[in-house]
């Protein structure tokens, strides 16, 4: 009986550390920026990534005590369009182990960049905008809600 006791335990173990390593390589659930400033949503879509800001720090605007909106964004049309919702991910498609590639969308100057999003780790996803060669990123870490 202890060897099948034994047995069990090291299928459990070895059940686990599968589990550990997909979680470890996923990608989707909800992700605190390096700044803390707002959390963001990032599930697949279309074989791809997406990603939503979902939270802020400072939801409200100051200016005009009201939700933030994108007034950053160069284009009037999009420019009312609330904070709390934004989609930042476009066209996130698989380019290698745990690896995306697409755009970003910067809330911050209102400009698309070139994006690569990468699992960093069980809690960290490393995200990149770049501009031509040049790249620049940050690491989100998971967040529980």
């Amino acid at each position: 009986m202890l060897v099948r006791s034994g047995f069990v335990i090291a299928v459990l173990a070895a059940m686990l550390s599968v589990a550990d390593a997909q979680t470890a390589a996923d990608p989707t659930g909800v992700w605190l920026t390096q700044a803390g400033d707002a959390k963001v949503r990032v599930s697949r879509c279309g074989g791809g990534l997406c990603g939503v800001i979902v939270w802020l720090r400072n939801p409200i605007d100051p200016a005009t005590g009201r939700p933030a909106v994108d007034d950053k964004n160069h284009n009037p049309a999009l420019s009312r369009r609330p904070m709390i919702g934004l989609p930042l991910f476009r066209g996130m498609s698989p380019t290698g182990p745990n690896k995306w590639s697409g755009s970003i969308y910067n809330a911050d100057d209102g400009n698309t960049y070139a994006s690569n999003v990468s699992v960093a780790g069980p809690g960290a996803l490393r995200v990149e905008g770049c501009v031509g060669a040049l790249c620049s990123g940050e690491v989100w870490t998971r967040s529980r809600r």
